[in-house]
């Protein structure tokens, strides 16, 4: 009798299965499909992305290896055009180019670039805070305190690794200003990180012992 039981369940069962299949086929096989095409896509999207990367690595590569031989504005397009792709690694690597070998004389054209990628490309943090804090060295000889605050308020208001070299440089520019309140109020605020640049620390507190003990 139980034997039979199990039987009928078991049919029934397998019966409702093959209902349910019968009567959601459509809706199956849309699913399935939309599934396949997005994996499909994903992967497509994902195999674009790494050959646009190879393709930028080349570019890159060529135009510095060629940067001595061929006409600076070239060079200069070239590289401007990279900082534009918006690529993580390259766009980045144009502009330092730029930047180290003094290629555009302009600086807002330089800040412009700086903005193009700490605002449009898509970075990890501490790569977007290292940029921010590139483009603020690269202001500081120039730029007014509430720029160069403005500039590295970002990392200074956040738990970044980059916060004590922020700090750092805001403590130097106030010192080089002979503003030496500021200076120490800066610099003993790199001492008080817990997880600070034991190296900058250092220096902050060889600076504070040396120029602005009272």
């Amino acid at each position: 009798m139980d034997e039979e039981i199990l039987i009928i369940d078991s049919k029934t069962r397998n019966e409702k299965i093959k209902n349910f299949f019968i009567n959601n086929k459509k809706k199956l096989v849309a699913c399935t499909s939309i599934l396949l095409v997005s994996v499909i896509g994903y992967f497509s999207l994902e195999e674009i992305k790494i050959r646009n990367k190879i393709k930028l690595a080349e570019k890159f590569n060529l135009v510095t290896i060629n940067f001595q031989s061929q006409e600076k504005q070239k060079t200069i397009n070239e590289l401007t055009n990279l900082v534009k792709e918006n690529e993580a690694t390259y766009s980045p690597l144009a502009l330092y180019f730029l930047i180290d070998n003094n290629l555009i004389k302009n600086k807002n054209e330089i800040n412009i670039l700086f903005d193009e990628l700490i605002d449009e490309t898509k970075l990890d943090e501490e790569i977007k805070n290292l940029i921010i804090y590139k483009k603020a060295l690269f202001n500081s000889d120039f730029a007014s305190e509430n720029e160069l605050l403005q500039m590295l308020n970002p990392i200074i208001n956040s738990e970044s690794i980059w916060k004590a070299h922020a700090l750092y440089l805001i403590a130097e520019y106030f010192y080089s200003k002979n503003e030496k309140k500021k200076s120490k109020e800066f610099f003993s605020q790199i001492l008080l990180l817990r997880n600070g640049n034991i190296e900058i620390k250092k220096k902050s507190q060889k600076r504070i012992n040396r120029d602005l003990s009272e």
